[in-house]
């Protein structure tokens, strides 16, 4: 696999919540070469890794800790919670660069006002 497709499945797997970008990708497979956890070739003008064995066995431990660390996470939930709140993240982030002056300040009342309503839905009022 090359790193585009890579940072392809990170999107896809995460439901779209986190697309590395090149440059946090590419670094970091060179460290991992580096570390011989996987291993490169070129092939039609392109650079595709592959886990050794090493990095299998890496990974392995890796899924393993994991599943100890994090056990009975509803990974279903934590994307349909991220995807929300990236979405409103770009919802504001568009206001933000396209509107106007009165626009804004509608957006931070309305985020200000959903922190609110979300720390009082952890006090049991409505």
């Amino acid at each position: 696999m090359h790193g585009y497709e890579m940072i392809q499945e990170i999107a896809e797997r995460s439901g779209g919540a986190w697309k590395p970008s090149p440059g946090s990708v590419y670094p970091n497979l060179q460290l991992l070469e580096d570390e011989g956890l996987i291993a490169s070739e070129s092939e039609g003008g392109k650079k595709l890794f592959a886990l050794t064995e090493a990095g299998r066995t890496a990974a392995e431990e890796g899924r393993t800790h994991l599943g100890k660390r994090l056990p009975g996470v509803d990974w279903e939930a934590l994307s349909e919670i991220r995807q929300a709140g990236f979405g409103l993240m770009e919802a504001f982030g568009q206001v933000w660069k396209t509107g106007s002056k009165e626009q804004r300040e509608k957006a931070l009342t309305v985020i200000n006002d959903a922190r609110k309503k979300l720390y009082l839905i952890l006090a049991d009022e409505d």
